[in-house]
């Protein structure tokens, strides 16, 4: 299999181990057309590697990723056939990280914002430094939390706890994302490397046709639910992107300003 072509993301295999990078540190590792592009098909090919047992994720630099690039929710505003294929790809990228038999281990080397929230939150484990912070605050932007993000966090927390971080767009530290569910373990940075080593290590020496065919049984359900709702999800952000709140949010951002919405003017006084 030939990960050679790939430019926002590095791919490297050691062994039996595939080894995912997002790779635009500069940008912290935001998400942009050809980033997704890249994502929506690399976990399929890692599915059909048989060199492949293991799958690592994680992002180059001091971020895991800040979601979606600026620039291009811009573009998206302007072309809504760019957004349409967007959604599309988001869609590929996610099922295909449930559907992979393969393990995936996220290891989450810092902040997860957005889509690259539900990026980590789709993997089988999310191994995070304990100074990473997670969020997905579409909210805060004027869109819907559409990319899959409503249901992996309700699915995995609960509704009332989702609605806490997914209405305000609030970040929750990794500490507390273990200690309610939403990650696997959070880990003193100089312990990341050595945890998700020795997880790795395990899953990949160990009965790979068993923990493949034990993760597609333990996900039935993740992908019913996603099944039920994502369609409508998509929908719904497609929608808020022509919204004047969520145009003014993305020029405000760009501007360095904090967004003024619309619709708050009903709250003033």
């Amino acid at each position: 299999m030939n990960y050679t072509k790939y430019e926002a993301l590095e791919v490297v295999r050691r062994g039996n181990v595939l080894h995912v990078t997002l790779n635009r540190p500069d940008a912290l590792n935001a998400i942009n057309r050809q980033a997704l592009t890249e994502l929506s098909t690399v976990f399929i090919k890692a599915s059909m590697d048989a060199e492949v047992d293991v799958v690592v994720l994680t992002g180059a630099g001091r971020a895991f990723s800040a979601g979606g690039d600026w620039n291009w929710m811009l573009e998206q505003i302007r072309d809504p056939q760019q957004f349409h294929e967007g959604l599309v790809n988001a869609k590929r990228m996610l099922y295909s990280i449930i559907d992979c038999e393969k393990p995936i281990v996220c290891r989450l080397n810092g902040d997860a914002v957005g889509m690259g929230c539900t990026l980590a939150l789709a993997c089988d484990f999310v191994i995070a430094d304990d100074r990473a912070r997670l969020a997905d605050p579409h909210v805060r932007v004027g869109l819907v939390t559409g990319d899959g993000g409503a249901t992996l966090w309700s699915y995995f927390v609960g509704h009332m706890r989702a609605k806490k971080y997914l209405l305000t767009g609030d970040f929750i530290e990794a500490g507390k994302a273990e200690a309610i569910g939403l990650i696997t373990a959070a880990v003193p940075a100089d312990e990341l490397d050595v945890c998700v080593a020795s997880l790795v290590k395990k899953l990949a020496t160990g009965p790979t046709r068993a923990v493949a065919w034990s993760k597609a049984v333990i996900n039935i359900g993740l992908r019913q639910a996603l099944s039920a709702s994502l369609d409508a999800a998509l929908s719904y952000e497609a929608l808020s992107n022509q919204t004047a709140d969520h145009k003014a949010a993305v020029e405000a951002f760009l501007k360095g300003e904090k967004p003024s919405f619309a619709s708050a003017a009903r709250f003033a006084g």
